[in-house]
């Protein structure tokens, strides 16, 4: 058996960990050859491959990013795209394919093993943590870290001038990074796309934050909304999977918190510093055993799936099932933080 790997969309810590995993297993256990496809779905639409073996894999634990290269290709935008890979994946003689990535990704695996017939098994990957069928997704506990310590190191610079610092982080759709970084950074207050905030309550809680002689933290996803407008944006070009490139909230809100307070405010956008760098060691565990599992799908010939974490259990999920709807966080959770705003 050949095995073809391809790691698609945004870049995340944790993706050569699920590589290397998936090839080790596969190779030592089961005698499988592995091929690595190049930058996401390009690669087997173009026939752009690395040879996949145990020496390729070594040293590649703790490397963040991917040796595979990501990319946002979709071969379903590209006319004669599925006809390529279904050429390529018979000219490279490969048997299955592992895809490993997000909601877009795993979306195009779900088509291609539903409507196409490729024998495909999914991983998913995202910082966002917003796949529905699986508790966590690796990338996103590095993600909270880093942000959080971005936070740790912005109270002191804040409280030195006393100023409101926004920080932005990543959230398109989901608002879990922020969520998490802000509640275990103490942030202020945390806003998030699920819930539309009111810029006159977020000065609020801003002035009375300075009445105790304290500087306010304001976390703020990068798809949250005021309830007055509409999203944010410096760029309205779209990817190929009809995304907008987001950022500019933090630098909008941080006008309007010194236009309505008089106080002066400050931006940091952590942008893709969230996503680089080594990946902590919860995300190496995750991506591991995701990889471990992605391999034994895959000797059990139970195409069309994805491995996800279940409590502390790794199980399967139809891949169309897993990409039907987003996670996105709970009024009940968002209340629950609330208490610490302002």
């Amino acid at each position: 058996m050949r095995v073809g790997v391809l790691t698609g969309g945004g870049d995340c810590p944790g993706l050569n960990a699920v590589i290397r995993a998936v090839v080790r297993k596969g190779v030592q256990q089961y005698g499988y050859d592995f091929i690595g496809f190049r930058d996401g779905w390009r690669g087997p639409m173009e026939g752009d491959t690395i040879p996949l073996d145990i020496p390729a894999v070594r040293g590649i634990l703790p490397r963040g990013g991917t040796i595979l290269g990501s990319s946002r290709t979709n071969p379903l935008k590209v006319e004669g795209g599925i006809r390529q890979i279904k050429e390529n994946l018979v000219k490279y003689e490969v048997d299955a394919l592992i895809a490993i990535g997000g909601e877009d990704t795993l979306g195009v695996a779900a088509r291609l093993a539903d409507e196409y017939g490729i024998r495909c098994v999914g991983v998913p990957k995202t910082i966002d943590n917003d796949l529905s069928a699986t508790d966590y997704t690796f990338g996103f506990d590095t993600a909270v870290n880093i942000a959080t310590e971005a936070i740790d190191r912005l109270h002191t610079t804040a409280e030195s001038h006393m100023r409101v610092l926004v920080v932005e982080v990543m959230g398109r759709h989901a608002g879990w990074i922020a969520l998490h970084s802000g509640l275990a950074g103490g942030a202020n207050v945390i806003l998030i796309p699920e819930q539309r905030f009111d810029v006159a309550k977020v000065c609020a809680w801003v002035e009375s934050r300075f009445k105790v002689r304290y500087a306010p933290i304001v976390v703020v996803a990068e798809g949250a909304m005021p309830k007055d407008g509409d999203m944010v944006l410096k760029d309205e070009s779209l990817d190929a999977f009809g995304h907008v490139r987001l950022s500019g909230v933090g630098e909008w809100l941080a006008k309007e918190i010194e236009r309505r307070t008089g106080k002066e405010a400050r931006t940091t956008v952590l942008g893709h510093v969230q996503r680089g760098g080594t990946p902590s060691a919860f995300d190496r565990w995750l991506a591991s055993r995701f990889g471990l599992h992605a391999i034994e799908a895959v000797q059990d010939e139970d195409w069309g799936k994805m491995v996800a974490l279940r409590g502390t259990d790794i199980v399967r999920v139809p891949l169309a099932e897993a990409t039907a709807k987003l996670k996105t966080v709970s009024p009940e959770e968002y209340a629950e933080v609330e208490v610490f705003f302002g």
